[in-house]
């Protein structure tokens, strides 16, 4: 079939054509088309090189309606990108130009396209042909590969914009009348640099976000520290492959004397710089957590230290400290979420006052809360990635995560009452993964996650006998002394503990509250404490002066109390108490703990 034997009329062609005429009154073709008569016009003769440029039809002509099927044809020979035309409900192939030969192939005209474009089958562009045929609408199909062929070195990407036409058959071939074809014109435009460009900048983001991911995880503990008097599980969830890395973090921190601190907090900010933030974060607070300060304090100080380290960076943080004599929890809030509390009986409540603005902002003074922290409760800390979707009000996310905390309580018998069907609610990890699970967080999720889970263990029978308390208080005076190293010795023997773990306990308590004695004023109190892997003597007072390890003179008659204390304890340490004075307390790891 050859194109320029028929007039091709793309839609509204024609009565553009006629308004044109109108306006100007120079086309005479145009007006007698106004006027309701029909023009005709001998169809072309032109032969030669003439009438093939451009394309693969070898003869012109016209047929007096729309676009004058020559100009049509060294048109689109001209265009340098491909271009076909079909017609028909076999989409027979009435026209290709050069530049579709040259990525394509020579095609044959005529023929269905089913048989003779057997690429268009191939990238599936048949159904859509078909499609624009019947509803006379445009479709594009974007970014389809083509293989490369001969001499070239790479895969092309084509988009195809399929338009339908109206294809006029020549009156010499239908005598006394014209009979339209509706067609369909095939347009491809190679966008193979858009889309190695649009590759290539995809596997810079992938680069760039492991390398983040990398960094977050590296920055993040690699083993959580396990104190004796809890379990602690975590989790960090990364954002989905479309999101970058944030500076979501958590650890956890053993102070000393049964004592821990946990804290979690997030950096306001995507990639490799809130990753590097949140790792100079959490270095500083566990150089803070060292000195043992309240909360608040450790609050302040890195609320001062983020401001220094970017000013455009807002980070939120919240801090605990859990005591396992007070059976307690002490925290302060930098703008972050609530902590989430389930106690033994399976109720929950958050923990919401007192909190103060994000880190960084300066200005503030934050405070410290207390709240009852006892055997069978838990404890979560998460960021706002669990609970914050784009779509719903973040309080529906706190409101979920309660009733999911709440459904993975244990049961009576020690199995949970929820719905996801794990034995035990008590575990912190499984309590991690089965919170990710009820908020919706998938492969996919648009931000990070973090989540800290603390469980205060109820412990019965001979476990419970690993970890036991005794306390004393000294009136002072010089009886104090020789009481504290009496009561030291008849409650380590009781605990059965060997003769010289017996006599270690007793050296330290012995020259803690002689140190007091000097040093500090009442009221005074000594107290003992074992867990499962080490024994704890505390000796508290009501000075507030923290003791130095000091290097005594060989003359000097005191000041090696402390450094004896040093010397036969694994560790020591001192911390102001929130009531007031000071307690100076040694750790002695039992023999047998592993």
């Amino acid at each position: 079939m050859n194109l320029t034997r028929w007039s091709i009329r793309l839609p509204g062609t024609q009565r553009r054509t006629a308004a044109a005429a109108g306006d100007t009154g120079s086309v005479p073709a145009a007006r007698a088309e106004q006027q309701g008569s029909k023009a005709t016009r001998q169809p072309s003769q032109r032969t030669g090189p003439e009438a093939g440029r451009g394309g693969r039809a070898a003869r012109g002509g016209s047929d007096g309606v729309g676009v004058s099927p020559l100009a049509v044809h060294e048109l689109l020979g001209q265009v340098p990108a491909p271009v076909a035309v079909v017609h028909g409900a076999d989409h027979l192939v009435a026209y290709v130009n050069d530049a579709y030969a040259a990525v394509f192939g020579e095609r044959e005209t005529g023929a269905p396209a089913r048989d003779s474009l057997a690429e268009l089958v191939d990238l599936g562009l048949l159904p859509l042909m078909d499609q624009v045929r019947r509803s006379g609408t445009p479709r594009t199909l974007k970014s389809r590969r083509v293989p490369r062929r001969a001499g070239q070195s790479r895969d092309s990407f084509f988009t195809f914009t399929c338009t339908p036409v109206e294809l006029a058959e020549p009156p010499e071939e239908q005598p006394g009348r014209r009979r339209a074809t509706r067609g369909v014109l095939v347009f491809a435009s190679d966008v193979t640099d858009q889309v190695v460009s649009a590759e290539r900048l995809r596997e810079s983001e992938r680069h760039q976000r492991e390398a983040a991911v990398t960094l977050q995880r590296s920055l993040l503990p690699q083993q959580l520290e396990q104190p004796d008097d809890l379990r602690v599980g975590a989790i960090y969830h990364p954002g989905g492959t479309d999101a970058a890395v944030g500076g979501d973090w958590y650890d956890v921190i053993t102070l000393g004397a049964g004592r821990t601190a946990v804290v979690i907090g997030d950096v306001m900010g995507r990639g490799v710089r809130a990753a590097a933030v949140m790792g100079q974060l959490r270095t500083a607070v566990r150089a803070y957590a060292r000195l043992d300060l309240p909360p608040h304090e450790v609050l302040q100080l890195l609320d001062g230290l983020a401001a220094d380290i970017d000013a455009t960076q807002i980070a939120t943080c919240v801090y605990a400290v859990y005591d396992p004599n007070e059976a307690s929890l002490t925290y302060a809030s930098a703008g972050h979420l609530p902590i989430f509390i389930r106690e033994a009986d399976g109720t929950v409540h958050r923990v919401a006052e007192p909190t103060g603005p994000p880190l960084g902002t300066g200005d503030w003074l934050y405070a410290s809360g207390t709240v009852p922290f006892g055997p069978g409760a838990t404890a979560v800390l998460c960021t706002d990635g669990l609970v914050e979707r784009r779509d719903a009000d973040i309080d529906d996310g706190l409101a979920t995560l309660e009733r999911a905390l709440a459904t993975s309580a244990p049961g009576p018998a020690g199995t949970a009452a929820d719905t996801v069907g794990h034995p035990s609610g008590t575990d912190p990890q499984i309590l991690c993964d089965r919170l990710l699970r009820a908020l919706g967080v998938t492969a996919d999720h648009d931000d990070d996650v973090a989540i800290l889970v603390l469980s205060c263990p109820e412990r019965h029978g001979e476990e419970a006998d690993l970890f036991r308390g005794a306390a004393l208080d000294l009136l002072g005076g010089i009886e104090a002394a020789p009481r504290a190293r009496a009561f030291a010795d008849g409650v380590l023997a009781s605990w059965r503990f060997p003769e010289e773990l017996r006599e270690l306990g007793v050296l330290a308590a012995s020259e803690l509250v002689a140190n007091s004695l000097k040093h500090g004023r009442a009221p005074m109190g000594l107290r003992l404490r074992r867990t499962d892997r080490r024994l704890i003597v505390e000796v508290t007072d009501g000075d507030e002066h923290l003791p130095r390890r000091q290097r005594a003179a060989p003359a000097d008659e005191a000041g090696r109390g402390i450094a004896v204390v040093a010397t036969i304890a694994e560790e020591w340490g001192a911390r102001r108490l929130p009531e007031g004075g000071k307690a100076v307390w040694a750790e002695f790891a039992l023999p047998d703990s592993s």
